[in-house]
């Protein structure tokens, strides 16, 4: 009896450490079970296909590395200091040419006119990061850029003037004035003082262009100046927009018709240098989705050059007529886009509405 007695308090110290260990190894087990799922989440991180992997721990920062593999066409730019915030506005934005910052790159760029020479060439070998993409830029029409068949799988994004493209940037746009007859950046001086109906300048010249074809025709019913190295009369930067300016119309002509390629042809010469722009190029719907309003003259109008000829006569005949293809001055100005840094710092701008897929041949991406 009494030694049942003295045992009863040593049974519950007994049963109290077995609950307690129990509980104990409980947590352990928990905690454990948490450990590993961590260490296997960041195992499996790599893995991870593009489609899923939406999280980047530098972007979160609001920091995003563009690394351009090589400057287009051999011309280096300096990149020091902050350039996206302080030249264009653009903050978190890195922008970098150096190599050595490929592993830690969101975004590495590679521009196709190097790449199609043969001049440079992609960095198959070296291990690429699961969450970094490879951008394919262009400001080619896509009839000029050659067999893109080597490329199948390798890219994630395109870059191009094309409006379908992943990201756009195009050689100029239509810009609203903040107040009617404000003066812009890409504003202009109408000249009183035209002494040539139409000219043209050209570098490009190759007789089986469309255009050549149709300048052809054309002065056999009205005079077309022509400038530039096709016909030994360069003009240089300095000079370009005060030829134009004497000319009533500029020939804005492409040399590759292209669905949405319009370029410098009709954004500088034509509205920078003060002159109505006779298009061709595009369908006409194309130019009116970017260029002012009763801005400009597509030759798909005429059932002849002859036809285009006449309307041409007689339009800087009628100064009032003629005046109205600048009306759109008084409400908008022309933005160039002709700097690659500023280019390359608007990639930022749409970084968080970019897809990660890949482009298995970039001869078939969205060209309407």
């Amino acid at each position: 009896m009494c030694s049942t007695q003295m045992s009863h308090p040593v049974m519950k110290n007994q049963l109290t450490f077995i609950v307690q260990l129990k509980l104990w190894q409980k947590k352990q087990l928990l905690l454990l079970s948490f450990v590993l799922s961590g260490i296997f989440l960041k195992w499996m991180l790599p893995f991870q296909s593009h489609e899923n992997l939406f999280y980047n721990s530098s972007h979160s920062a609001g920091n995003i590395t563009i690394l351009l593999w090589y400057w287009p066409f051999g011309v280096q730019h300096n990149l020091e200091g902050d350039i996206c915030l302080e030249s264009f506005g653009i903050s978190g934005c890195h922008l970098v040419d150096n190599r050595t910052h490929y592993p830690l790159a969101e975004i590495v760029v590679f521009h196709h006119h190097e790449l199609k020479l043969q001049v440079q060439t992609l960095p198959l070998h070296l291990p690429r990061p699961a969450s970094q993409r490879w951008v394919w830029l262009s400001l080619e029409a896509p009839e000029n850029n050659g067999n893109m068949n080597q490329y199948a799988g390798l890219f994630d994004l395109t870059m191009s003037y094309n409006p379908a493209a992943d990201i756009t940037v195009p050689y100029g746009k239509s810009v609203p004035k903040k107040r009617d007859g404000e003066e812009g950046p890409g504003d202009f001086t109408l000249s009183t003082n035209k002494s040539e109906l139409a000219c043209w300048v050209v570098s490009n010249y190759k007789k089986w262009h469309k255009r050549s074809t149709v300048y052809k025709q054309l002065q056999q019913t009205i005079a077309v100046q022509v400038y530039g190295e096709a016909v030994n009369r360069p003009l240089d930067q300095g000079s370009l927009l005060t030829t134009i300016s004497r000319c009533y119309f500029y020939l804005a002509f492409e040399n590759t018709v292209s669905p949405h390629y319009i370029t410098e042809k009709l954004w500088r010469n034509a509205f920078l240098g003060g002159a109505v722009p006779v298009v061709l190029g595009p369908p006409r719907s194309d130019y009116e989705a970017v260029a002012p309003p009763h801005s400009f003259i597509h030759v798909d109008d005429f059932e002849s050059t002859d036809a285009l000829g006449r309307f041409l006569t007689e339009l800087a005949r009628d100064a009032e007529r003629y005046k109205s293809y600048f009306a759109w001055h008084q409400s908008n100005s022309i933005k160039l886009y002709t700097d690659w840094k500023e280019r390359l710092c608007t990639i930022c701008v749409v970084y968080d509405k970019l897809p990660y897929h890949k482009y298995q041949g970039l001869e078939a991406w969205p060209t309407d």
